[in-house]
C-alpha cells in the first residue's frame, strides 16, 4: 500500500499469471473442463466471449447456488428447459395456449440469459476460472468443498490462501481484466489443441490395430481354408489308395 493505495506487484502477476497459465494449459491437454465464471458488470462480456470461443462452459449473470454442491439437480433442471426450448424451435408447443406460450418464452429468456453458458454442461468442472474472488465468494466455498481447484484473479481485497492458482490483478478496470482473461483462456486454447490431436492420434492408431486385426483374421480364415482343403486331399489320396490295395 502506497498513501493509502494498494499496489499491485507486477512483477509477480506476471509470475503467477504464467504459472496459471501452465496449470490451465494442461488441464486443455488433458481434456478437462473449466467453468469461466464472471459476474460482475465489467466481466460479464470478455467472460462470455473468451468463454464461447473456446467452447467452455461459463457463468456470466450470477452464481446458482448449489451449482457444484448439488449439480444432479442443476443438470436436471437445465435439461427440462433444454428439451422445452427444442420442442419450442421445432413448433410443438402449438397445442399450449397463446399465455401459456407466453409464460413457457418468458421462462426459457430467464433461463438462457441466467445458465445459457452451462447448459450443454454435462459433468461437474475440473476446474474453475474466476474474475472477481469476493463477487463469487460462493462458487469459493463450493468449489473448495468439492476439491475442485481455482484460478482466480486475485485482487488486493482477496485472500490469496483460498485461492489454488492466484493472479494478482485489479479486478475492476476492464483492460485488466482482459488481459488475464484473454492469456488464460489462450493457454488454455493451446492445451485442447494438443488434446485434440492427440485424441486423433490415438484415434487413427485404433483404426490401424482394427485394420490389422481385420486382416490377420482374413489371413487365418485362408490359412484355415488352405489347410481344410489339404487335409480333404490327403483324404481323398488315402481313400483311393485303400480302394486299389483292395
Amino acid at each position: 500500500m502506497r498513501e493509502g493505495v494498494h499496489i499491485v506487484n507486477l512483477e509477480l502477476s506476471e509470475k503467477k499469471l504464467q504459472e496459471a497459465a501452465e496449470y490451465v494449459f494442461k488441464l486443455g491437454e488433458q481434456g478437462k473442463i473449466i467453468l469461466f465464471i464472471g459476474t460482475k458488470k465489467q466481466a460479464q462480456p470478455i467472460v462470455k466471449e473468451a468463454a464461447e470461443k473456446l467452447g467452455a462452459p461459463y457463468m456470466d449473470y450470477r452464481w446458482i447456488g448449489g451449482m457444484l454442491t448439488n449439480f444432479d439437480e442443476v443438470r436436471k433442471n437445465a435439461k427440462k428447459l433444454i428439451d422445452l426450448s427444442e420442442k419450442k424451435e421445432k413448433g410443438e408447443l402449438s397445442h399450449y395456449t397463446k399465455k401459456e406460450q407466453l409464460l413457457i418464452s418468458r421462462k426459457l429468456e430467464k433461463f438462457n440469459h441466467e445458465l445459457g453458458g452451462i447448459a450443454k454442461l454435462e459433468k461437474i468442472p475440473d476446474a474453475l476460472f474466476i474474475v472477481d474472488c469476493v463477487a463469487e465468494k460462493t462458487a469459493i466455498a463450493e468449489a473448495t468443498r468439492m476439491g475442485i481447484p481455482i484460478v482466480a484473479i486475485a485482487d488486493t481485497n482477496c485472500n490469496p490462501a483460498l485461492i489454488d492458482y492466484p493472479i494478482p490483478g485489479n479486478d475492476d478496470a476492464t483492460k485488466s481484466i482482459k488481459i488475464i482473461v484473454d492469456a488464460v483462456a489462450k493457454a488454455y486454447e493451446e492445451g485442447l489443441k494438443g488434446f485434440q490431436k492427440s485424441k486423433i492420434k490415438d484415434q487413427k492408431e485404433a483404426e490401424k490395430k482394427e485394420q490389422k486385426l481385420a486382416e490377420d483374421a482374413a489371413a487365418d480364415s485362408v490359412v484355415a481354408e488352405d489347410v481344410a482343403a489339404a487335409e480333404e486331399e490327403v483324404e481323398k489320396k488315402t481313400v483311393a489308395e485303400s480302394e486299389r490295395v483292395v
